[in-house]
């Protein structure tokens, strides 16, 4: 016997739900590099997609062209109002939420050795954005993901919020905040709502364009790692999706990091 066919609100890997209906899920961050990998997964995988970005506008919306079936919305999740805005467009576009995906985030660049330069002013900015805001949108969405009778959320975070690394000790700390988020989530949230974290190693994405050294310090990472290389946008699209789809997996932080926390 199939569960799925029979359990109310399942979904299936061609984006419907146990009812036949079209998914739709809302992934912030999505203009561009992780995020819009994960916005063409999930496309791909016939799940309706509400793109966004605060900024990148054109490049928004040119991605949500090329999609199926999908739209774009400009909003910041670190303003209250922006991210109830965003959240309340997806629904009045499509009618339900089932999926949001946490991907929009910032960092400074900071050695972890230059206390000074990690001034409360960047903590701050961080924090509205990478804790803060997935806690906005998160919660304007909750009602919604419960209505679906399958809702999903996954919260990308970093292997810095794991281990002692990353681009600056806020951005670490801000990701850490998240992953134990996650974890308090999918106990308040079950059965109704999924919670569960990404947490990349370092993927090669419009991230680091500009960081001095970068492209050295990804061979290096590459030379180290067991998978051999540096990860790439649809490595973790590919695991978002797959937890979208395990209807038993809820309180996890998997780590995507071509076995990063090996060493």
């Amino acid at each position: 016997m199939n569960n799925n066919s029979s359990t109310t609100g399942s979904n299936d890997s061609n984006g419907s739900t146990g009812q036949g209906e079209q998914r739709v899920a809302l992934v912030t961050g999505s203009s561009s590099g992780i995020g819009a990998a994960i916005a063409r997964r999930l496309a791909a995988a016939g799940v309706r997609v509400v793109v966004n970005s605060a900024r990148s506008v054109e490049a928004g919306e040119k991605l949500a062209a090329e999609l199926p079936d999908a739209v774009y919305v400009q909003a910041s999740v670190a303003d209250e109002a922006d991210a109830a805005r965003l959240v309340r467009t997806a629904v009045d576009t499509y009618g339900r939420l089932d999926i949001l995906v946490n991907c929009a985030g910032t960092t400074r660049f900071i050695d972890h050795d230059d206390l000074a330069a990690a001034n409360p002013e960047v903590w701050r900015e961080l924090y509205d954005v990478n804790v803060i805001g997935v806690w906005q949108t998160i919660t304007a969405a909750v009602p919604h993901l419960r209505a679906s009778g399958a809702g999903s959320i996954v919260n990308i975070t970093s292997q810095a919020g794991v281990r002692p690394n990353g681009s600056s000790i806020p951005y670490a700390v801000s990701k850490a905040a998240v992953n134990h988020m996650t974890k308090l989530l999918a106990k308040t949230l079950g059965p109704d709502v999924r919670v569960n974290a990404v947490a990349p190693g370092m993927i090669d994405t419009p991230w680091f364009d500009g960081v001095e050294g970068i492209e050295e310090s990804m061979a290096a990472v590459a030379e180290r790692l067991p998978l051999g290389r540096v990860g790439r946008p649809e490595d973790i699209a590919e695991a978002v999706v797959d937890l979208t789809n395990s209807s038993y997996i809820t309180g996890e932080v998997l780590l995507v990091d071509g076995g990063g926390h090996l060493l």
